[in-house]
């Protein structure tokens, strides 16, 4: 993933802001299901019921993920909610970007997305609609990608929370000038609390990982058809001084094994983690070290 595709990345200019509603009740559709956006342009997915996602595919694959693309990962939503979450992509150029909903079989039934498309459009949906071979994972990922309000600021060892009605959010600065550190890089979460990763210096993201293979995507590792969440890369300019947030959802209390998949930080010990153990072999240390012993072996490249 490069810049070309980042979630939350707040350029230094901003465009226009484009709302796009995911889902709803009985409702398999992103609405608008296209439109036409200029470079620095900030493309806002809200997601409203039951459980979407806004994954990156291809024309020739349109229910498929693209390598590489974005992914919000599954953002369930209560008949009851009102307050919707949201997942944000900024518009990086004038090239096509195609979307689509993995949930079940949504891109079948026509649920997909797309930024410039120019004509190619309806081909785009008419081939989701069409591809019944394509595979779409109903198995949502311990954690979910929405935005928070979260305003914290401190990145002391000590998460920033700030607690809602709806659970407590976990403030984790991601980067910063000649740090290769998620800080705080382990917490305590209950469900329903999310995380927000607040991306500094230089260009990092928050990707799932997994005690076993600390610096590869869950997705390339599970055996289970989880995917797991992936920020993408968010860069961010020396002199900035508004960062990009991305936030999860924690669902349960099983641990969260997160890395930031740029060159070799994960291999430099750049890793986070949510409900570790605090002793046994599974440890946040446990988990660091090992990602720091075989990072950039032919089992466990993040590259």
């Amino acid at each position: 993933l490069t810049a070309a595709v980042s979630f939350a990345a707040f350029l230094s200019t901003r465009g226009a802001v484009h709302q796009i509603t995911v889902g709803g009740p009985g409702i398999l559709q992103f609405n608008p299901s296209s439109l036409t956006a200029d470079p620095g342009d900030l493309v806002n997915f809200v997601f409203q019921q039951k459980n979407h996602t806004a994954t990156q595919s291809t024309f020739a694959n349109p229910c498929q993920p693209a390598d590489g693309g974005f992914d919000t990962g599954f953002v369930p939503v209560a008949d009851n909610e009102t307050q919707f979450p949201a997942a944000q992509f900024i518009v990086a150029d004038t090239n096509p970007v195609w979307v689509y909903c993995r949930q079940a079989n949504h891109c079948q039934q026509g649920m997909v997305f797309a930024i410039n498309p120019a004509d190619k459009f309806s081909a785009f949906q008419a081939a989701a609609m069409g591809n019944s071979s394509s595979q779409s994972s109903s198995i949502a990922p311990s954690s979910t990608a929405a935005t928070s309000s979260a305003t914290a600021t401190s990145s002391s060892a000590t998460a920033a929370s700030s607690s809602t009605g709806q659970g407590t959010d976990h403030k984790v600065i991601v980067g910063g000038p000649g740090t290769l550190t998620f800080q705080p890089s382990n917490i305590t979460a209950q469900p329903g609390d999310t995380v927000t990763f607040e991306f500094h210096q230089k260009n990092h993201t928050a990707t799932q990982s997994s005690f076993a293979a600390p610096c590869r995507k869950l997705s390339d590792t599970s055996t289970s058809g989880q995917v797991g969440f992936n920020s993408g890369y968010m860069p961010v300019a020396d002199d900035a001084t508004s960062f990009p947030t991305w936030t999860i959802r924690v669902n349960d209390t099983a641990p969260i094994w997160t890395y930031c998949a740029q060159a070799n930080h994960c291999g430099s010990g750049m890793v986070f983690s949510v409900n570790a153990v605090e002793s046994g072999p599974n440890t946040f240390n446990a988990f660091q070290a090992r990602a720091m012993q075989i990072n950039g072996s032919s089992s466990n490249n993040s590259s």
